[in-house]
């Protein structure tokens, strides 16, 4: 039995030290057991909300007629977001009074989003289903606001619900529907979305990593090890390129459907 014993404890010290789910949501480092209690995602947060702020605030206090080449990048982003996701959508009249809002939701994506390939940070923002929820739940009150300032409420509900030309039995089951999405089912796509994105490419690099190390540095046979471990690398690497692509991705298909669903809280034309 002692030699069985000893058997186990040997394999489970010999065992890679895989991620869990500690390192995704580790615990406290500030004001332990107070509500205020802050951990490393938390903390990302805040330090890319200060970042984020202090650059756009600079750059927006020393803005010339002539642009540098920091503030031309300021600009053709807040321009692409202008006219490629706001006008695009609603055109520029509509648009106007939205692209602040949407404007502030890509950005703020993004760079939470970021926050995973930068060294230090190592894990998104966005990595955790709170934060994309405060982002839906921000859009579902705003074309809800937009809905009844457009159409009053009673009008937005039964158009929204009792579609003209249905046969009446048929909203039995569509009318159900239709107040679901508008409640539930939007904003949990941008949830779920953004979150489920995120959270897989973290898992999928941390795996890679993992694995990297096991290879290169805990296993015995350094002949084999090494070449696997290496190839296991490259993988991360190249994750770690594509999740700085998803990154933008996210926060445009984010301001996309955001933009969407703000427009049709409009009465059509």
């Amino acid at each position: 039995m002692n030699a069985v014993s000893a058997g186990l404890s040997l394999a489970a010290a010999s065992e890679p030290n895989l991620p869990s789910i500690n390192d995704f949501l580790p615990p406290e480092i500030l004001f332990q057991g107070t509500p205020f209690a802050i951990n490393r995602i938390i903390l990302v947060r805040i330090i890319a909300t200060i970042v984020l702020l202090l650059v756009l605030g600079r750059t927006a206090a020393k803005a010339k007629l002539i642009p540098g080449r920091w503030q031309g990048v300021v600009e053709y982003g807040i321009e692409f977001v202008r006219d490629k996701v706001v006008y695009d959508v609603m055109g520029e009249v509509r648009g106007k009074r939205y692209v602040p809002m949407i404007a502030t939701i890509f950005f703020t994506i993004f760079v939470f989003n970021l926050c995973g390939v930068i060294p230090g940070a190592n894990i998104a923002a966005t990595a955790t289903v709170v934060m994309p929820l405060v982002f839906a739940v921000w859009v579902l009150i705003q074309y809800w606001i937009v809905a009844i300032r457009e159409q009053g409420l009673g009008h937005y509900l039964r158009h929204e619900l009792f579609t003209p030309g249905v046969p009446w039995p048929v909203y039995i089951l569509l009318a159900p529907i239709q107040l679901l999405e508008l409640l539930i089912i939007r904003p949990a796509s941008l949830t779920i979305r953004l979150f489920a994105n995120m959270i897989s490419g973290h898992l999928l690099v941390a795996t890679c990593i993992a694995f990297t190390q096991y290879w290169m540095v805990d296993t015995v046979n350094h002949l084999v090890g090494v070449p696997v471990g290496a190839l296991w690398f490259v993988g991360a690497a190249a994750l770690t390129c594509f999740e700085a692509f998803v990154a933008f991705l996210q926060a445009y298909v984010f301001a996309i459907l955001a933009t969407v669903y703000l427009n049709l809280s409009y009465p059509e034309e």
